[in-house]
């Protein structure tokens, strides 16, 4: 796994964390860009051939 692809990984997993905590807190501000950070994420992950896991952070 090259560089690029672990770095994008861990951002992702750090933000599905960030989104968890903001959804059980209730802080539905910080949610919405949480989703929006790993939205662009997953996009870009996309575009690049990364593959990711779905997980309920996402859904």
């Amino acid at each position: 796994m090259d560089a690029f692809t672990a770095g994008l990984l861990q951002r992702i997993r750090a933000t599905e964390t960030d989104l968890t905590r903001a959804r059980e807190t209730g802080d539905d501000f910080l949610a919405d860009v949480e989703q929006a950070e790993l939205d662009d994420l997953h996009r870009l992950a996309a575009e690049h051939g990364v593959e990711i896991e779905v997980t309920t952070a996402t859904a």
